[in-house]
C-alpha cells in the first residue's frame, strides 16, 4: 500500500494477454450446470470439479450444485448428475445407467474428439500412445475409453525414448488438450524418430484455446518484468501458461487463484507487468488482480491480442430449450 498519501503512485504498464480466460468448452460446462439447476431445481450433482477453478465451483455450489468425486456419493434421486468438462471413463456413464441416474455430459467437445480418435485407432489395431499428465482427470477419462493396456501414457521426452511398444509398426499418438505446445512437439519428435510409422491424430489434439493463450503469453513475456497467470494450481492449462512465460523470457512468472495470493515481495519492483488467465478462470478474477495492483501503482492497461476466438459449442439437447428461454 502507499506509505505517503501525498506521493504519486509509480507507473505500471499492464499488458493484458488476449485471448485469456474462459474458453468455449468451459463456458459451455458452466452453462450446463446453471441451466440444469434452472430446469430441474436444486440439488444438481456434479462429478468432479466442473472446471478447475475454486471461484467457479463455489459460485455454482451457492446456486445449488453438489460436487462429488464418485457416483456412489450420490443418493437415490431423480435429480441429474453432470460429468465435468474434462471427460470421464466409459465406466462412469455405464454406472449411471445401471443406477438409472439422469446424467448430462459436460465433456468439452474437443476432449470428446480425442476420445473418438483413440477409439478409431484402437479399432484399426493400433496401440495408442497418449501424451499427457498422469492422474489428470482428462487423461483418466481418455485412457478409460479403451480396454486396460490399450493406451500407453507418455509424459516426457525421456518417457518417449524408453517406451517399448507391443508392435512398433502399429502405433498412433494422441494428446491431452491442455499441454504445452512446445513440450508436446519435442515428445512427438522423439516418438516419430524412434517409430517412423506412428500415426498422428487427424487434427491437432491440443485445443485452440490452449494454443492461443500460450501464443499470447509468448508475445508479451519478453516485454515485461513479471507475469501473473490467474488460474488454479490443479489447472493444467494455467500451469503451462506460467511455464511458457518463463521460457519465453519473463524473469518472474506467478500463478495465483485470487488477488489475495499475490506475493508482493516476490514480485518486487516492476515497471511492466504481463497478465493472463487460464481457460477456466473468469474475467472477474483478472479484474480483481488489476484492482490489487491499482492500489500500489498508477495503472496503464494495454491489450496484446494475438488471435480472435469465435468458437461456440452446442448445449446438450435436454437443455437447449431452457437456454432459448
Amino acid at each position: 500500500m502507499r506509505s505517503d498519501q501525498n506521493q504519486p503512485l509509480p507507473r505500471l504498464d499492464v499488458l493484458l494477454c488476449a485471448p485469456r480466460g474462459f474458453c468455449a468448452g468451459v463456458d459451455r460446462a458452466v452453462q450446463i450446470v446453471e441451466l440444469a439447476i434452472e430446469r430441474y431445481g436444486a440439488p444438481v450433482y456434479v462429478r468432479h470439479e466442473i472446471v478447475h477453478n475454486r471461484f467457479v465451483v463455489d459460485a455454482l455450489k451457492a446456486k445449488g450444485a453438489v460436487f462429488v468425486e464418485e457416483l456412489d456419493e450420490i443418493p437415490e434421486t431423480g435429480q441429474p448428475v453432470i460429468f465435468s468438462a474434462h471427460g470421464v471413463p466409459k465406466a462412469v456413464p455405464a454406472a449411471a445407467r445401471d443406477r438409472r441416474l439422469l446424467y448430462l455430459d459436460a465433456t468439452c467437445p474437443l476432449v470428446s474428439k480425442v476420445h473418438r480418435e483413440a477409439e478409431i485407432q484402437h479399432r484399426k489395431g493400433r496401440e495408442v500412445v497418449l501424451i499427457g499428465h498422469a492422474g489428470h482427470p482428462e487423461v483418466v477419462g481418455t485412457m478409460g475409453q479403451l480396454p486396460p493396456g490399450a493406451v500407453s501414457l507418455v509424459e516426457t521426452v525421456a518417457d518417449a525414448e524408453r517406451f517399448v511398444p507391443q508392435d512398433p509398426a502399429a502405433l498412433a499418438w494422441i494428446t491431452q488438450t491442455t499441454l504445452s505446445v512446445d513440450d508436446t512437439r519435442e515428445i512427438v519428435a522423439a516418438l516419430e524418430k524412434r517409430f517412423p510409422a506412428i500415426v498422428p491424430p487427424h487434427k491437432d489434439d491440443i485445443c485452440y484455446a490452449t494454443t492461443n493463450r500460450q501464443e499470447a503469453v509468448k508475445a508479451v513475456a519478453g516485454q515485461v518484468d513479471a507475469m501473473v497467470v490467474v488460474g488454479a494450481p490443479n489447472s493444467s492449462n494455467s500451469q503451462r501458461l506460467r511455464e511458457v512465460a518463463e521460457r519465453a523470457g519473463c524473469p518472474r512468472s506467478f500463478l495465483v487463484q485470487r488477488a489475495a495470493e499475490l506475493d508482493w515481495s516476490a514480485i518486487g519492483p516492476i515497471a511492466r507487468l504481463g497478465l493472463t488467465a487460464g481457460a477456466s478462470a473468469p474475467e472477474v478474477l483478472v479484474e480483481e488482480v488489476i484492482a490489487a495492483f491499482a492500489e500500489r501503482y498508477e495503472i496503464h492497461l494495454e491489450s496484446v491480442r494475438t488471435a480472435e476466438e469465435t468458437v461456440a459449442f452446442n448445449l446438450p439437447r435436454e437443455l437447449r430449450q431452457s437456454a432459448a428461454e
